[in-house]
């Protein structure tokens, strides 16, 4: 697979990476199929791979140690966030980005996932009582520890991916981006292509939206986009893509992640598989190539803010720097 550069002194990963989120705290999950696909993943070549701290109190990393096989470690690229706080209902309580709280809990990510550094370390969102430049600082020191390789970053804004480069420099942004929600491009993006700060795009698929069989719901019922009237609505928008998509004889979530490809080199997308057979669809995707003119018919038919709905819910849009 095409391999592209995170940041100017970054990991060169696989054109797409694979995210992890959906292995943990989601209704079916099962823990033999997603080591599976783990490890169908990296034998495909997707070996950029996406967890957190949180994502299943710990479950996540867990289930990364399974997966890994020996000779695995030397060829992936781990990408951790920390800084959410959840109790023992599973619930998220807070942020914590102090410098104390990266060393601890990089400590225990160290252990569950069974390695002695980690490639591109980042707090999930910004903690508003704690300056991003003190967040960077600790996490270079625990670079200098030969402890984590890269410092990353998430959903912050301009300004806080200024701050935090002045610091150290920063190997990717991840930030929510698709064909749908396109905030990014507001100046997130232009930032990080200045900065020579890549980035890894996640939910580009839409949590489903954009394979046109969301049903909203469950897990996903904080997501206005896929709820009530915003679902109906954006399911119609998404029916747009299908004729772009047969005729070129690819699905729409195969448009979707070759759209966010398009965007520009340092772009990786992070995409979700629940099973081994999905892989293949998601390595066809990285092998498609669309024009200036598939490009034009994809805006015509899905234009920027054409979706219905927000992200989140208003007191979650409040805690993201990256909308402000």
């Amino acid at each position: 697979m095409e391999k592209r550069q995170l940041g100017s002194d970054g990991p060169r990963v696989p054109a797409i990476g694979l995210g992890m989120g959906s292995m943990s705290d989601a209704p079916g999950v099962d823990d033999s199929r997603s080591i599976d696909t783990i490890r169908a993943a990296i034998d495909a070549g997707i070996t950029l791979l996406d967890t957190a701290d949180f994502y299943g109190n710990g479950h996540n990393e867990e289930l990364l140690r399974r997966a890994l096989r020996p000779a695995d470690r030397g060829r992936v690229t781990i990408s951790d966030k920390f800084g959410a706080l959840r109790d023992p209902r599973g619930h998220f309580v807070g942020l914590d980005a102090r410098p104390a709280y990266v060393r601890s809990a990089l400590a225990y990510s160290l252990q569950r996932i069974g390695t002695d550094y980690i490639d591109v370390y980042r707090p999930c969102r910004l903690d508003p009582d704690v300056p991003i430049e003190d967040t960077v600082g600790a996490i270079a020191e625990m670079i200098e520890k030969g402890w984590v390789r890269h410092v990353g970053l998430s959903e912050v804004g301009a300004e806080t991916i200024r701050r935090a480069h002045a610091v150290h420099p920063i190997a990717d942004v991840q930030i929510e981006y698709s064909l749908l929600n396109r905030g990014a491009e507001r100046s997130i993006l232009s930032t990080c292509r200045e900065l020579g700060i890549g980035v890894t795009a996640y939910g580009v698929l839409n949590h489903g939206l954009l394979t046109g069989a969301s049903a909203g719901g469950g897990q996903i019922a904080h997501l206005p986009q896929l709820n009530g009237d915003n679902l109906a609505a954006n399911l119609s928008l998404v029916e747009r893509l299908r004729p772009l998509a047969d005729a070129r004889g690819v699905t729409i979530p195969q448009l979707a992640i070759a759209w966010v490809l398009a965007q520009g080199d340092s772009i990786v997308p992070l995409v979700g598989a629940s099973r081994p057979s999905r892989i293949a669809a998601t390595i066809e995707a990285a092998s498609i190539t669309l024009s200036a003119d598939d490009l034009a018919e994809i805006e015509k038919a899905v234009p920027s803010g054409a979706v219905s709905g927000t992200r989140y819910a208003a007191p979650l849009m409040a805690l993201l720097d990256s909308e402000r």
